[in-house]
């Protein structure tokens, strides 16, 4: 039998091969891990030493510091020491069907990532795995909270070689371990952000507007009060606000977005650089945000609802497909999930979409009577099928665009609250997996949202059964 592929667990294809061996991460690994326990030790001694200052200095005029830093130094070693342990204990192996993941020092535990549920496949490399040359795999499933499997940390060059492997497996492809290793798949360029509308954008976000608010509060309360003590309780609001700052600039810089067989490809970040890869299909909602101080350059923040991404962490971080750009690149970005919207003019569709009101485009808007629901932004409302997807129409102040393709529709509910019903109009909410976008139809005519009920629904049913297979790369004598 061939040698294994480099990087990759041999597979046992033939009668009578031997046992599939299983794969450990890189040695490298419990120094990555082990140094967070001791980081921690360092936080707390730190925080209980500001509490008493005059004890620590006796400490530190008898001597005693010795057996401080020695205590530090044990415990650091004690932690360095169970994650060499947990390293030596955990394992994992590649098939056809799942990735097998064993860990556990006390307790063992197993994990199996099924391949048919694979959701998306990313590479995470926080600043000192990328100076060691090393990379988290993620392996979002399809299961809720808790299914993705982490693999931490491998080769980079490996991590790529196994996640171009998982993708091709998941899309129904067999690899045979006498087989040339899996080489990532060709991919096209699609959009950059630069750096410099990263910065420029955030500067006027909403982010920054609350920053410069509670900075003037602070220096109102010192000249008023003459005491910088009032101002203890509005730091921490005030750190939140620039944590938001840093995080919107750290994960948005060098975007980079491309397309390929195996999916759209994402790359991002400047302390931790992310590589996303998001099968087809695996989009199930968009959201186009445009704040009142992005008007001018005509910028706009494209997010999506990804199978098997959630949470407030994902939300931030995985689930944005364009974090700044132009609205010839947000209509990019949705050509990425939506090649072909089938109608005749797609820019003209994305302008009243965008940034028209009322009735142009042929949107459906809300009656005149729905005004007392939203005084402001009522002309906005509006909503539009076409034969691929729904678009959803709301916002004066930030302008917000909905585009839920009618396959990926979960479900859909009326719903009418008692003010709406004395107004005679009715809502339709578009249910949709866990992100950050939350498709929902508001104040239409009551006899408008019972019809477009009806009609989505059918729609959905009709482009559910159309639609390909979840394994689309999946050779045709292999179905």
């Amino acid at each position: 039998m061939s040698a294994p592929v480099p990087g990759l667990p041999a597979l046992a294809t033939a009668p009578g091969a031997p046992e599939v061996p299983w794969r450990r991460m890189h040695p490298i690994t419990p120094v990555l891990k082990g140094w967070k326990a001791l980081v921690a030790l360092l936080a707390i001694v730190a925080y209980n030493s500001t509490d008493n200052i005059r004890n620590v200095g006796e400490l530190m005029q008898d001597g005693r510091w010795r057996y401080v830093v020695a205590a530090i130094l044990g415990i650091g070693a004690l932690g360095f020491a169970y994650a060499a342990v947990a390293w030596r204990m955990t394992k994992f192996v590649v098939d056809d069907e799942a990735v097998h993941l064993h860990t556990g020092v006390l307790f063992r535990q197993q994990r199996q990532a099924r391949l048919d549920r694979l959701q998306a496949v990313d590479i995470v490399q926080p600043l000192l795995a990328r100076l060691a040359g090393l990379a988290e795999l993620k392996l979002e499933v399809a299961g809720g909270a808790g299914s993705a499997v982490s693999l931490s940390f491998l080769r980079e060059a490996d991590a790529e070689a196994l996640r171009a492997e998982l993708l091709a497996r998941a899309a129904g492809l067999h690899v045979r371990a006498d087989e040339e290793p899996a080489a990532p798949a060709p991919e096209q360029p699609v959009f950059e952000v630069p750096m410099t509308r990263i910065l420029t954008s955030t500067l006027r976000s909403s982010v920054t507007g609350w920053f410069v608010v509670f900075a003037v509060v602070i220096v109102v309360v010192i000249v008023v009060a003459h005491d910088i003590a009032p101002i203890v309780t509005l730091v921490p609001a005030m750190l939140g606000v620039g944590g938001a700052l840093w995080a919107r600039v750290n994960q948005g810089a060098n975007f980079r977005a491309a397309i390929s067989p195996d999916g759209i490809r994402l790359r991002h970040g400047l302390t931790e650089v992310r590589a996303q890869t998001v099968p087809p299909g695996r989009v199930q909602a968009l959201r186009f945000t445009q704040g009142p101080l992005w008007r001018g350059p005509d910028w706009w923040r494209v997010e999506m609802n990804v199978a098997g991404y959630g949470g407030e962490k994902s939300q931030q971080t995985e689930n944005v497909l364009l974090p700044v750009g132009t609205r010839a690149e947000a209509l990019l970005a949705l050509w990425l999930v939506l090649p072909d919207l089938q109608v005749d003019d797609p820019r003209a569709l994305l302008a009243a979409a965008l940034s028209g009101s009322g009735e142009a485009g042929g949107f459906t808007s809300v009656p005149r009577r729905a005004r007392w629901l939203d005084l402001v932004g009522w002309r906005r409302r509006g909503v539009l099928v076409t034969d691929r997807a729904l678009f959803v129409r709301s916002g004066r102040i930030v302008r917000r665009l909905v585009v839920v393709p009618h396959e990926r529709t979960q479900s859909l509910a009326l719903v009418q609250g008692p003010i709406q019903r004395g107004l005679r109009v009715a809502s339709i909410v578009v249910h949709s997996t866990a992100g950050p976008v939350h498709p929902k139809v508001e104040h239409l005519d009551e006899d408008v949202a019972a019809a477009l009920l009806d009609e989505q629904t059918e729609r959905a049913r009709t482009a559910r059964a159309a639609a390909g297979p979840e394994q689309w790369m999946r050779r045709p004598e292999a179905s």
